[in-house]
């Protein structure tokens, strides 16, 4: 792990965690609160990394404290639930020294059920012997190969604060310093620009991330989806929907890139269009190893929105149904209780 400042959430990510590792190594790069004692209160292999603005480098000096033939890493404001933490104690037990890396579900967002609705999967164990690096000042990702098993591990991420100016400073650091920005940086500063409401300056950094055409699939994907938020946020709706259009000239389409076209045709009251971009993004079967999922655009929003568009056409039987639908998804989503009144009152009037 690499910290810095997390007394908060340290104590809870390493009571998840210390009785399956068999070696907990810290590296602290610059904490002024209660992080390091709580640390000592695990393991006594602490150790200082002077901050450099750099994620990957403080990374890779964690990484070479490693004396283990598995390396798995975590944030601070990561925790292992009572099921994963079995799980990986199963997978230890089990595990080919032939793997080179396991990736794992990261479970970054949760409805009011505490359903997870936004993961993704991330390479979380390594072998040591293998020397993996990180790659990037911010947005840093672990550069792997070889003989790599998805598991059905899942880290939660339950952070409690955020420092929103962190990253967006390390890329202007960068900038200013005259560094050239990978495909993969340009695409992070767009987002950071859109993160603080640089709409015009994000909209300059994804069409440069998009012009490279060296971009990771998802990420195009994804580019299109947040260029369309951009130009809707400087109110110009006809770049919006072509750019969600020109995420299909990439691959098949996404439910999320459904969902946005059926609100498109929703918004000017074309019904029956509108409903059959909400029925294709219902129809997209997702992997359960996917780079991203989130499970709005597949179950109760889609839903939500075909029950509003067969009301609208007096269809009310469907409209329930798709009803019952978002309601077994998203129970206490105010719309869907809303709308849960909404039929209570129409049906009872029938009577």
């Amino acid at each position: 792990m690499i910290v810095k400042n997390e007394e908060a959430v340290l104590t809870r990510c390493l009571d998840s965690i210390q009785q399956v590792v068999d070696e907990i190594n810290i590296v602290d790069t610059g904490s002024t609160d209660a992080t390091k004692s709580i640390a000592a209160q695990y393991t006594s292999r602490i150790f200082d990394f002077p901050w450099i603005h750099h994620f990957a480098a403080a990374r890779n000096f964690s990484f070479q404290q490693a004396t283990k033939d598995y390396i798995l890493w975590l944030d601070a404001d990561d925790i292992l639930t009572i099921d994963n933490q079995t799980k990986l104690q199963q997978l230890k037990s089990t595990l080919s020294t032939a793997v080179d890396a396991v990736s794992m579900d990261y479970h970054l967002d949760f409805d009011e059920q505490e359903k997870v609705i936004h993961s993704l999967r991330r390479n979380r164990l390594v072998k040591r012997q293998r020397q993996f690096q990180w790659i990037g000042a911010v947005h840093e990702y672990l550069a792997v190969d070889g003989t790599i098993i998805n598991s059905d591990i899942a880290i939660c991420h339950r952070p409690l604060s955020h420092d929103a100016a962190r990253n967006i400073a390390i890329y202007e650091r960068l900038l200013e310093a005259g560094e050239a920005f990978s495909p993969r940086d340009l695409y992070y500063y767009a987002n950071e620009l859109k993160d603080h409401a640089k709409y015009a300056e994000a909209v300059d950094y994804y069409e440069k991330f998009l012009a490279t055409e060296q971009g990771w699939l998802e990420d195009c994907i994804h580019a299109c989806f947040k260029l369309a938020d951009c130009h809707h946020a400087l109110q110009n709706e006809a770049n919006a929907i072509r750019a969600v259009v020109r995420s299909l000239t990439f691959d098949s389409p996404r439910p999320e890139a459904c969902c946005r076209l059926g609100f498109y045709f929703m918004e000017q009251h074309k019904n029956q269009q509108a409903i059959y971009w909400y029925k294709q993004a219902l129809s997209i079967t997702e992997s359960t190893h996917a780079a991203f999922r989130n499970l709005t655009f597949t179950t109760w929003l889609p839903h939500l929105q075909l029950c509003v568009l067969y009301d609208r056409l007096q269809q009310y039987a469907l409209a329930y149904e798709h009803h019952k639908q978002a309601k077994n998804f998203s129970p206490q989503h105010p719309q869907i209780l809303h709308n849960e009144q909404y039929f209570q009152q129409l049906f009872s009037s029938d009577n």
